[in-house]
């Protein structure tokens, strides 16, 4: 009759696993605002008077507008600040504990029995 000793030996790898999510967007967020500016109105004035001799004097007055400033308004682009994402990976050494299983072979005779036992340095005869 045979009989197999056996022995647990690890086989240790590492797995991928997903363990959450990254969400990254943009929220653009208005915003009124109210600016006064002040601007330049130009206008020419004219008077005439006009003298009939006897001391009286009849005055008009002609406006001209000439030129006016008229408000323009460019909206551009800041830039704020600069954002940078990148996937870094963190190389460490981590311990783990696991319970192996080694047989080990016993002979117990009883008796005057005799018979020859090969004896290797992991089996014992008492």
């Amino acid at each position: 009759m045979k009989r197999q000793l056996r022995e647990e030996k690890l086989d240790i790898c590492t797995n991928k696993v997903k363990t959450g999510e990254v969400h990254i967007y943009k929220e653009v967020i208005t915003e009124e605002k109210t600016v006064t500016v002040p601007v330049v109105r130009e206008e020419i004035v004219i008077e005439k008077q006009v003298f009939d001799g006897k001391e009286q004097s009849q005055a008009d007055t002609i406006r001209i507008p000439i030129s006016e400033e008229h408000i323009e308004i460019t909206k551009h682009p800041v830039i704020l600040e600069n954002v940078s994402i990148d996937n870094k990976q963190f190389h460490e050494m981590k311990q783990i504990e696991t319970t192996l299983k080694k047989e080990k072979l016993h002979v117990k005779t009883t008796g005057d029995d005799k018979f020859i036992h090969n004896q290797t340095e992991d089996t014992q005869t008492p």
